[in-house]
């Protein structure tokens, strides 16, 4: 069985003012277009006969903006990363504080996928070494954000009647944090943890995530809980120490432009979706957390098997 190395640290570790140039080329241009509602491919987009003209005018406009950002440091992207020894129990991971790992920091919960019999369901759990294996498992986890200032920025220019630069603001800012997410991880495969010291992949293949190694989110398919997120901020990340990221009482990010998540190594690791749950998994779910029934169902509402 795969054990994935020691990372290089265990805790937290923050990178402020990271430099947006450094960035600018892990952009996935794809989902800039897509969010001024622009179908196509990048960079094909820009031969097509009906939106190509305005495809290239919004991609150099966000470059000279870009440009801009990088030069006058108007954004000032900053980041948490942290690394805990881990095993699975169950559906459930348990985090220890070190290296003894008598002691639980905390639990992340995970649901299972409800197939049909004989088709294999899958938990994030199953990616974290089991307990009673005895073996040396880790998880990672990470919250970035391409700056607070993005906000203050976009608003500068609506103040000034420019919306269409406010927007491209915020379209950049969304995509630089996303860029972050993926610098990051990369170093993480590579140098952090280093489980991939070897890696040498084109911006093509790390678009196609062909690394090994998920970085799954709360909130998205494979862990659809909003909720995990209070324990990935408070005890994993420690972000109030580490970084100028806030969750709102319904578990969004501010500021908006921001990812978070954890990191696990297994080669095997794949993202999926968890899908609809039924009444059972949701009881156990609840028991696990420490939550009530009706509570875990309101943050599980579009997941939900039946109806509560």
């Amino acid at each position: 069985e795969y054990v994935p190395p020691k990372p290089s640290f265990i805790g937290p570790k923050a990178f402020k003012d990271y430099p947006v140039a450094e960035l600018a080329d892990r952009i996935d241009w794809r989902f800039f277009f897509h969010a001024w509602e622009l179908p196509g491919k990048y960079p094909e987009i820009f031969n097509s006969p009906t939106t190509g003209k305005e495809a290239r005018k919004l991609f150099d406009d966000a470059q000279a903006l870009l440009q801009r950002i990088i030069r006058e440091k108007l954004l000032r992207p900053q980041g948490v990363v942290a690394f805990y020894p881990a095993a699975t129990v169950n559906d459930d991971i348990e985090v220890y504080t070190d290296e003894t790992r008598g002691k639980v920091l905390t639990v992340i919960h995970t649901l299972r996928q409800q197939r049909k019999a004989g088709e294999p369901s899958l938990a994030l759990a199953d990616y974290v070494a089991p307990k009673e294996l005895g073996l040396k498992d880790y998880v990672g986890a990470f919250a970035v954000t391409s700056g607070t200032e993005a906000d203050a920025l976009a608003a500068s220019f609506e103040k000034a009647n420019d919306d269409y630069t406010s927007l491209m603001v915020k379209a950049l800012a969304d995509r630089l944090a996303e860029a972050f997410a993926e610098r990051l991880h990369e170093r993480v495969r590579k140098e952090l943890w280093g489980y991939r010291r070897d890696e040498n992949l084109s911006n093509d293949d790390l678009i196609r995530e062909k690394y090994m190694g998920i970085r799954p989110a709360p909130g998205y398919p494979a862990c659809p809980d909003h909720t995990e997120k209070a324990e990935l901020f408070d005890k994993l990340l420690q972000a109030d120490k580490h970084v100028d990221i806030r969750l709102t009482e319904n578990f969004a990010m501010t500021p908006p432009a921001s990812v978070s998540g954890y990191y696990i190594a297994m080669p095997k690791a794949r993202y999926f979706a968890v899908g609809r749950v039924c009444k059972d998994q949701v009881e156990d779910y609840a028991r696990r957390k420490g939550m009530d029934v009706r509570e875990v169902e309101k943050w599980l509402a579009s997941q939900l098997a039946y109806e509560p």
